[in-house]
């Protein structure tokens, strides 16, 4: 960890966060994105983006171009159509871990093709640890890894089985879905960052989050966490890098 880092709980609640509010779309921004830019908040850690999306039916992103990123979205409710300039496409739905590369550049589509129902997803974006490769896709369905409790690694740059892997080997994006009243131990990390997806979860560290709320993290140590009645679905962050920019 750098030495200007210094060990911190910072809470950021959902209704604190950038927002984008259009007639398709509705998006809550963890950080600096498109005209939303404040230059204390424009990432974590390795973290760039972490953006809430609901998307109306048979709407979305239309195609659009990005470069050496590596772009990892989490559907929790309804399902998001892919497609890319590399050839790739698939319906991403909960459970199912999908990784884009940009690489040295890359076109894509992301579209509700329902006509009835929102698609309700996360897309987090971190920088690689190498530039200018060939784009690159994948994806994995680990709902049954999920089922089994606890929090299961999603996409990672240090070879764990039964995910996605990232070009980022100091980063490891973890999910729960959990139970009632579960508890877990967050990664013991330079950089962690906790986001409540579904339900809240508690600490005594970090006190109560809800939806849409987020933990950032330079603590020594690993911090428990308790899912609250209804239980909880949450995304952790693992980074041992900061961004550095040119």
């Amino acid at each position: 960890m750098s030495a200007t880092i210094q060990p911190s709980i910072d809470i950021r609640p959902k209704d604190q966060r950038f927002a984008t509010q259009i007639d398709w779309l509705d998006s809550r921004h963890s950080f600096s994105f498109g005209p939303h830019y404040d230059p204390a908040n424009t990432h974590f850690g390795l973290l760039l983006v972490s953006n809430d999306d609901v998307i109306a039916p048979a709407t979305g992103f239309s195609t659009h171009p990005h470069r050496d990123m590596e772009i990892v979205t989490w559907v929790l409710d309804g399902e998001l159509e892919h497609k890319d300039s590399e050839g790739n496409t698939g319906l991403i739905y909960p459970g199912l871990a999908q990784r884009m590369s940009a690489g040295t550049g890359i076109l894509h589509s992301e579209i509700n093709a329902t006509s009835e129902t929102p698609v309700h997803l996360v897309q987090m974006w971190v920088v690689p640890d190498t530039r200018r490769v060939r784009p690159a896709y994948a994806q994995l369905d680990i709902n049954s890894e999920l089922a089994k409790g606890g929090l299961v690694p999603v996409a990672s740059g240090k070879g764990h089985d039964a995910a996605i892997d990232i070009r980022q080997e100091g980063a490891v994006l973890w999910a729960g879905r959990l139970k009632a009243n579960e508890s877990v131990l967050l990664p013991d990390a330079a950089f962690v960052h906790l986001f409540v997806a579904k339900g809240d979860v508690s600490g005594p560290e970090i006190g109560a989050l809800g939806p849409g709320d987020a933990a950032r993290l330079t603590l020594p140590g690993a911090l428990r966490v308790t899912a609250g009645a209804s239980g909880a679905e949450v995304l952790v962050w693992e980074m041992n890098g900061l961004v550095q920019f040119a």
